[in-house]
């Protein structure tokens, strides 16, 4: 095919694209656009034999549609070389301002002067070039124009020299991968870095291709056989989905292999299996974790790996719940659960968030490009402090200021000495006392003006101070504040617990969590934190808590505390001793207020407690069980005295016995034989392993109390070859 038909085969494919969602005057601006390029640079090449024109309208595909940006950046993307050195005539600046506006010169002025930045020392300052980059780019669709000309140019680095090659891939890798992941464009940098691997390490690369084509249809297998129950338990809860496997990245998996020290098939986490629902906007977040509980019910997950971006979103507009789950064939995998338009917003960054809030008009449009920039100039920046930051910066006059060593800085008109202080480093703002402004001794609080030479005073006595806040105009400063206050905050709650255990001991009381408890309820205070705080500045007396807790006062009964945290319907129903001091459980358990808790499994006879949950009841728990401990801890106004009805009556509780000892010819027929015809009880389930002459086995059995089991357990343990019989704890 000629060149020629080549050249307009590629732009018909992205004016169909256009076409899908553009209004026909903007289709018309992209046809002009074509014409007016072609005009320019026509057939000629690059030095590396590429068509320049060719290239051009991959890079304006790539800015439609994998980023999905609007006409002016297809339009520049399309333009980005008519101003190219090697030309025979480059177009005018008057002639792209008259033609597209001056933002598209703008954009295109941007792409210059990035070309004609040095990145020699790129790797060693990745973080100042890109601040860099960002100053010379003026409008950030610059960026995002400059990632898809480098994802089109690595795609296509066979065709450069080796020494080129060596540059574009250490620029890829420390400038545009970073600023493309910032972004949220996960797939780009994804590929990028790929591209990267390819050329730093092929070898490397190359091994982690084979392999994964290798065991292609064995992952596609185990999807099969995971997604299938699932499937039909989503259709049945009225959900419309669908399911992919998605691979880890190339580079990924070779970065966790090296950093991890595990070879291929040891890389848990070598694909994640997405669920992507077609909720309504109303729906989405119960849909989602709808889905998660769906999951959860078929396979056993691993609470650690719970990731919610769902209820609050990374900064870059990232929505999606990951967990992970042990599938079949005892295979970790990850699962993601997000909706259609958190999909889209995960492929296409930014471009796609913006579009689901409603921006079409020009205002909107940078509005969020305005919200780009400041992810890009903030990479630390969470969510509120985005929104504070997106509220005082932006629709703010920017100034810009020179440090002593002549270096520009930009900051928000309004900025004071003390942010401009920060904005050079934390410490720096931390210890500022003043300053001065082109040589004239200044304060703190002396706002700056457009050409300010600025030198910092500091001390190291100086501390961050609470009425900092008030006259701070950057949320950068305003956070750091914040940051060494809540630390300082820390230090001095610290400083007050250990005033407030001194102190007991020497008045020789107990510090336990029952005091803390209604020591917190006195002052009003949700954690022990604020309370130590209050001790260490002076607020609180401790002689005042000393006399408080010596004040003789009734202990709450049991019936009065659950009064506290359920309803009195509930407490009535529910049965108390003779005192009040003890809720009494009866043990045929037809009392649905409350449940046995099967982390510990407690039968009659057991000493127990009661613990009021959140969503399921009042569950008992053993004193013996091994989450006791924490719940008295960290819940102690939940905690409630409990013990059993005393009855005749033969109710079964379901038990855990743990058994070990030498494997010996006919012992599991005996065990059986013991605890079938012995003792009489009811077996649930046996589960023995022998290993090198050794056993070890769990059975879950239906006693009747505690003795019961006492009894059982000296049975097996008469039995030849048995040496250890325990209660287990589930």
């Amino acid at each position: 095919m000629e060149i020629k038909e080549q050249i307009q085969t590629r732009f018909d494919s992205l004016r169909a694209f256009c076409k899908t969602s553009w209004e026909p005057a903007d289709v018309e601006k992209i046809e002009k656009t074509f014409q007016f390029a072609r005009e320019i640079v026509g057939e000629q090449k690059f030095k590396t034999g590429e068509v320049i024109l060719s290239h051009s309208i991959d890079v304006a595909t790539v800015i439609a549609m994998e980023i999905g940006l609007g006409p002016d950046s297809i339009i520049s993307g399309l333009l980005h070389n008519v101003m190219y050195a090697g030309l025979e005539r480059k177009a005018t600046q008057k002639e792209i301002e008259n033609l597209f506006g001056n933002k598209v010169f703008g954009i295109l002025d941007g792409m210059a002067k990035i070309n004609a930045l040095g990145t020699d020392t790129v790797d060693l300052h990745s973080e100042n070039y890109r601040s860099l980059l960002l100053a010379l780019a003026g409008d950030v669709r610059v960026i995002i124009l400059k990632i898809a000309d480098r994802l089109q140019v690595l795609r296509n680095l066979d065709l450069y020299d080796e020494g080129s090659r060596k540059r574009l891939v250490t620029e890829t890798a420390y400038l545009y991968a970073p600023l493309a992941h910032r972004l949220g464009l996960y797939s780009i940098n994804s590929e990028l870095l790929d591209l990267c691997l390819k050329y730093q390490k092929p070898e490397a690369y190359h091994y982690v291709v084979n392999r994964l084509k290798e065991t292609e249809t064995e992952r596609a297998n185990f999807v099969a056989e995971f997604v299938k129950p699932v499937e039909e338990k989503l259709r049945n809860r009225g959900l419309v989905f669908s399911m992919k496997a998605r691979t880890k990245s190339i580079s990924s998996i070779h970065n966790k292999m090296n950093k991890q020290g595990v070879s291929f098939d040891e890389v848990m986490d070598l694909f994640a299996i997405r669920i992507i629902l077609d909720s309504k906007p109303e729906n989405e977040k119960s849909d989602c974790w709808m889905a998660y509980s769906i999951v959860t019910e078929e396979y056993q997950t691993n609470p650690n790996r719970l990731r919610d971006w769902i209820t609050i979103p990374k900064s870059n507009g990232y929505e999606s719940l990951h967990t992970t789950v042990l599938g079949p064939q005892g295979k970790w995998v990850e699962i993601q659960i997000r909706t259609k338009r958190m999909d889209e917003i995960a492929e296409k960054g930014l471009a796609a968030h913006w579009k689901y809030k409603g921006g079409r008009e020009q205002s909107g449009y940078d509005n969020w490009l305005a919200e780009i920039r400041n992810i890009l100039e903030n990479p630390e920046l969470n969510v509120v402090d985005f929104i504070d930051r997106f509220k005082t910066d932006i629709y703010s006059d920017e100034i810009f200021v020179f440090t002593p060593k002549g270096d520009l800085k930009k900051l928000p008109k309004g900025s004071t000495l003390l942010d401009f202080a920060y904005e050079i480093h934390s410490r720096l703002g931390d210890t500022c006392v003043g300053g001065k402004v082109n040589g004239v001794k200044v304060t703190l609080k002396h706002k700056l003006q457009n050409g300010d030479h600025i030198e910092i005073d500091t001390s190291s006595n100086q501390k961050p101070k609470l009425d900092w806040l008030e006259f701070l105009a950057t949320s950068k400063a305003k956070s750091r504040v914040k940051a060494s206050l809540n630390e300082e905050r820390k230090l001095l709650s610290e400083q007050g617990r250990e005033i407030l255990v001194r102190k007991f001991k020497n008045w020789k009381m107990e510090l336990s969590d029952e005091s803390m408890r209604k020591i917190l309820k006195k002052y009003g205070f949700k954690l022990g934190a604020d309370l130590y705080y209050e001790l260490a500045i002076g607020k609180i007396d401790p002689l005042e808590i000393k006399n408080f807790l010596s004040e003789k006062s009734e202990e709450p009964t049991a019936k009065a505390k659950l009064e506290e945290l359920i309803s009195k319907k509930e407490v009535k129903e529910l049965t108390f001793s003779a005192t009040d001091d003890f809720l009494v459980i009866d043990n045929n358990l037809k009392n649905l207020n409350y449940k046995l808790a099967q982390c510990c499994n407690p039968v009659l006879g057991d000493s127990i407690f009661g613990f009021v949950t959140i969503s399921h009841g009042i569950k008992i728990h053993r004193n013996t069980c091994p989450n006791a401990a924490q719940l008295k801890e960290r819940f102690p106004y939940r905690v409630i005295r409990a013990k059993w009805r005393e009855t005749n009556s033969k109710t079964s509780f379901i038990t855990t016995l743990h058994i070990s000892g030498i494997d010996e010819i006919g012992i599991v027929n005996e065990i059986t034989h013991i605890i079938a015809k012995d003792v009489g009880v009811h077996m649930r389930s046996i589960n023995i392993n022998s290993d090198k002459g050794k056993f070890e086995g769990i059975l879950k059995v239906l006693v009747y109390n505690v003795d019961h089991i006492e009894f059982l357990m000296q049975r097996l343990r008469k039995v030849k070859g048995v040496v250890s019989v325990t209660r287990g704890e589930e």
